[in-house]
């Protein structure tokens, strides 16, 4: 599926469903418009006209379903253009203090995402209670859940987990600033230090998430 990079925010307005819908493709990667109207419960009649709303603002796009018999189901997904809507309000500012920043000192960048990287540590470190790796990846999801990131997690095996961050927080600076998203592996690395943790797809280059696979 083709995504194309917009890190601007919109300003085309959303109603609260059209919201929802957009929440739940974020969530499950892509869906059918009768599978978004079962898990949201409304009619497919409903979901369809959501979306050919949220087509027309660029904010979904679709891909047709191949090699299965009968007609070929049109599977809806979130577009990059979402990532500025549920991306924090202050991102415009941050992006231009950011950009006085690097002109004054370029790399002032590197240590003021370290500085944020150590800072977020010492914050959420002490509110990781869990003992077992479980509920520390649980904790850590919940975590980023509340900072807007959209997160979950599947269990894969007992020491094996993988958390998935389906929106970005922070979109339209980590679309510039690499260092954003560099400094957040090595963040969930020292709030989880007894585990490997690495990064398997990212939003960065084309996937629907940002995943991360940790091990015992």
């Amino acid at each position: 599926m083709g995504y194309h990079l917009a890190v601007d925010p919109t300003d085309a307005p959303i109603s609260a469903t059209q919201r929802r819908v957009l929440d739940v493709l974020k969530r499950q990667g892509e869906a059918t418009a009768d599978e978004l109207g079962e898990i949201l419960g409304i009619s497919s009649s409903a979901v369809r006209q959501q979306l050919k709303s949220l087509r027309a603002a660029g904010y979904v796009d679709s891909q047709q379903e191949r090699g299965q018999p009968g007609r070929p189901a049109d599977h809806y997904f979130a577009t990059e253009r979402t990532e500025a809507l549920f991306a924090g309000a202050n991102n415009n500012l941050t992006i231009e203090i950011l950009s006085h920043i690097e002109d004054e000192d370029p790399e002032l960048i590197d240590r003021v995402f370290e500085r944020r990287r150590r800072s977020r540590v010492a914050q959420l470190n002490g509110k990781l209670t869990g003992g077992t790796l479980r509920d520390k990846v649980a904790e850590v999801a919940k975590l980023l859940d509340a900072e807007g990131y959209l997160t979950d997690f599947d269990e894969c095996s007992p020491e094996r987990y993988r958390i998935n961050l389906h929106s970005c927080a922070i979109w339209s600076v980590a679309a510039r600033y690499s260092q954003a998203c560099t400094t957040e592996l090595e963040f969930l690395r020292d709030l989880i230090p007894e585990a490997t943790i690495e990064r398997v797809t990212h939003k960065g280059t084309g996937s629907h998430v940002c995943a991360y696979e940790v091990s015992a």
